[in-house]
């Protein structure tokens, strides 16, 4: 058997869904390329895309946000829970949780027919998109909200977050960082929550598996840690020596280089220009220009890329939106790729099952305790 560390290499599947070409800087959905995806289409039709492999007709996209819009937003006991935890908690760990319990308000969740597993994916979709920023209000003192009927779901989140709906500009950025994390093959939770299906577990099981691998962070949360970094700079004046210095200590830099990616992560391209936009129209481009400064300093000195994490954590904070809820916002962005991917698991189904290779003691046999 060859061993591949961390299955580095290793073709664990066949999939439809989504392409990457590290070495050229490449990302598609169905053949479709993130940036234009991103810069032409809709949360809401991408999701589309990515369980039906085909862009939505106008009629079938309309159809599409009216079953996501009328899911039925989150059941009362959740709430409650939601408001029973702990304020100072680790918001993802309220996310597995939420997650999982909500199975259990779920009457299909059982049921796994493809058109129940259908209608599941829809209202998961939904309810994150409510959970979220449930747990950072709830951990505010302020009341819940559930989602309205008429607001996108990048509108909903904003306008579940603060209270009010957000400007178009707003929610547009929103959007586009939606599609952006969509999906992104066999990452960690992606793979995580394939595993899971694959033992024809329930698609909550599936998914909670995979909020699980991301609140790791090795995989999630690097953009808070990027817009600490940001905040501990200041100003674009002192990036480049806090930069050098934090390198002759060795210090990790968070939001530069990648596993798969070789060449400049292409949703880090269309990230800059939001985070560059988003700069202007609050009249803050600090962040933005020191962003860009590290970018230049870290291409000088290490020769590495900006990834995704990089320029989503200045778009963000330009947004207003909390630290410690950036990465449960990709939860809700990569809930629709999980859902794909289970979703096309479950349609071609077989247990992931890889073997180990041994290496600990060769055969031995008990003793009795005075010859040990």
């Amino acid at each position: 058997m060859t061993v591949a560390k961390g299955l580095e290499g290793i073709i664990a599947a066949s999939s439809q869904i989504c392409f990457i070409d590290g070495d050229a800087g490449i990302l598609r959905y169905f053949g479709y390329p993130i940036q234009e995806l991103a810069e032409r289409s809709s949360f809401e039709e991408t999701v589309f895309l990515l369980w039906n492999g085909q862009l939505p007709k106008k009629s079938e996209l309309e159809g599409f946000r009216g079953e996501i819009a009328n899911a039925g937003g989150m059941p009362e006991p959740i709430v409650r829970m939601i408001l029973s935890y702990p304020k100072d908690g680790n918001t993802m760990a309220a996310l597995r949780t939420t997650v999982s319990a909500l199975a259990l308000y779920d009457r299909q969740s059982e049921d796994m027919s493809d058109a129940a597993n259908r209608r599941k994916a829809v209202r998961l979709l939904h309810q994150i998109n409510a959970v979220v920023p449930a747990i950072d209000r709830a951990r505010k003192g302020l009341p819940i909200l559930q989602p309205r009927v008429d607001l996108t779901l990048a509108q909903n989140f904003l306008y579940m977050l603060r209270g009010e709906v957000p400007r178009e500009e707003e929610a547009r950025a929103m959007d586009m960082c939606l599609i952006l994390h969509a999906d992104h093959e066999l990452n960690a939770s992606t793979f995580a929550c394939r595993v899971t299906g694959a033992t024809l577990a329930d698609m909550h099981g599936a998914v909670t598996a995979a909020v699980a691998a991301l609140k790791g962070p090795l995989h999630g949360g690097a953009n808070t840690d990027v817009m600490k970094m940001l905040l501990a700079i200041g100003d674009v004046k002192n990036a480049e020596a806090w930069i050098k210095d934090a390198l002759a200590k060795k210090q990790r830099i968070m939001g530069f280089g990648h596993r798969v990616y070789k060449t400049l992560d292409p949703r880090a391209t269309v990230l800059k220009k939001m985070s560059e936009k988003l700069g202007k129209a609050t009249g803050v481009t600090k962040w933005f220009e020191i962003s860009g400064k590290i970018q230049e300093v870290i291409k000088k000195e290490k020769d590495l890329n900006a990834n995704v994490d990089f320029y989503s954590a200045s778009v963000y904070y330009s947004l207003g939106i909390p630290l410690d809820i950036n990465t449960p916002i990709f939860a809700i962005s990569r809930m629709s790729g999980w859902l794909a991917h289970l979703l096309e698991q479950y349609a071609d189904n077989r247990l992931i099952r890889p073997r180990a290779e041994y290496i600990g003691p060769k055969e031995r046999h008990w003793e009795s305790f005075d010859k040990r």
